[in-house]
């Protein structure tokens, strides 16, 4: 289920998050179950407690005293009955816990592996995904009666409203009857002071009159559209794109269109569809970078030694970012002097180098891709960067 309305988690809160706290802090995430049988199975619900049972082991190994531990974990505990979260669920659940903020929750539509991690800062590396390769785009729909304005992106989708400051359809503005094989137009004036031929106009008379009814949409598209870069993509038959293309103002009509009717299409679908047209446009800026890395790859601006780039990335000298999808590097980190012991698993003291590395490259301007392993430019080692000098 997507979240039409809000953006799962909006950037801003994000970087709260990722700002170091104290020793205790508590990362749990699950995938949940939107099928009736898993939900009445309390599938998620066994899932948290076992992660709880983690996240207790954890705490224990840190020399926490257990009435503690019971008094610290109490909210997450009451998750576990809270049957509104798991009524409406999402494809995962992103849970953070500390002693100064206490609990926080997302329900968030990527489906997690299950994990559950303490250490002295927020994991926040499976949420990276929510802020690359995505990007604001409006999807105008077009039909005989029925126009709408929707503001998109790959996680959001919702009506911005575009009746408020143009028609509401197309048969207000120039009153035709769209038939198969047959135009037949209304006499009279439209509801917008336009005046249009009536019954047995020919094509040309069509157009001029399409064409006027467009101007109008297009103004109140531009009153719309925040920002002036984003893609505009209509959802309409063949023989209206090009009309609207030609009177359009908007600086970024999208090349591809959706067609057919959208009026019953539901808004799922409509944003399933939308994106998986524009879906390329917003993955151009890794291609490009992956393009980048191998034209660079004889030089010192790339690597894929773990050690150098997780150095550089502290320094703030990591331009692009490649992380290989459900891999981890755990390790030491030593603020004091900035050095950095690899180690192979999470234990005590060991926490996710992978994790610091991409959240000090995002806080910094950089660009985070995480992507399949044969996806990487290198494919020996989990992380490879593009460095900015």
């Amino acid at each position: 289920m997507i979240t039409y309305e809000k953006i799962p988690l909006p950037r801003k809160e994000f970087e709260y998050l990722i700002v170091d706290r104290d020793y205790d802090c508590i990362s749990i995430y699950l995938p949940m179950d939107k099928k009736g049988k898993e939900q009445n199975k309390h599938l998620a619900q066994a899932r948290l407690k076992k992660c709880i049972r983690q996240i207790q082991k954890q705490l224990m190994d840190r020399q926490m005293h257990k009435k503690e531990i019971t008094k610290l974990l109490e909210p997450i505990e009451k998750l576990v009955d809270t049957s509104d979260l798991w009524r409406n669920p999402s494809d995962g659940l992103a849970i953070f816990l500390d002693r100064e903020d206490g609990l926080r929750y997302y329900k968030i539509p990527i489906s997690f592996e299950e994990r559950a991690y303490v250490t002295g800062h927020f994991y926040l590396l499976p949420l990276l995904p929510l802020y690359h390769n995505d990007g604001l785009y409006y999807l105008l729909e077009l039909s005989q009666d029925y126009v709408k304005l929707y503001e998109a992106s790959r996680y959001h989708f919702k009506d911005v409203y575009l009746e408020d400051v143009a028609p509401r359809e197309l048969e207000e503005a120039v009153g035709f009857d769209f038939e198969q094989n047959n135009l037949q137009f209304r006499s009279g004036q439209s509801a917008h002071g336009a005046t249009f031929h009536g019954q047995g106009a020919g094509k040309e008379d069509f157009k001029v009159e399409m064409l006027e009814y467009f101007r109008m949409l297009d103004k109140g598209v531009r009153k719309l559209i925040s920002d002036p870069q984003a893609p505009l993509v209509l959802s309409c038959t063949q023989r209206l794109y090009p009309l609207y293309a030609e009177v359009n103002t908007h600086k970024n009509l999208y090349k591809k269109h959706l067609t057919g009717d959208p009026e019953f299409t539901k808004d799922g679908k409509k944003h399933q569809n939308s994106w998986q047209l524009v879906e390329d446009y917003f993955q151009q800026p890794q291609f490009d970078k992956m393009k980048a890395f191998t034209e660079l790859y004889h030089t010192q601006k790339t690597s894929y030694e773990l050690s150098t780039i997780i150095q550089a990335a502290l320094n703030g000298k990591v331009d692009t970012l490649f992380l290989e999808k459900g891999s981890d590097v755990f390790g030491i980190y030593n603020k004091e002097d900035s050095k950095v012991t690899l180690g192979e698993q999470h234990k005590i003291f060991n926490a996710s180098l992978m994790n610091l590395t991409a959240l000090r490259t995002f806080e910094q301007g950089g660009q985070v891709y995480m992507l399949a392993s044969e996806e990487m430019p290198i494919r020996e080692s989990p992380m490879n960067a593009i460095f900015r000098y």
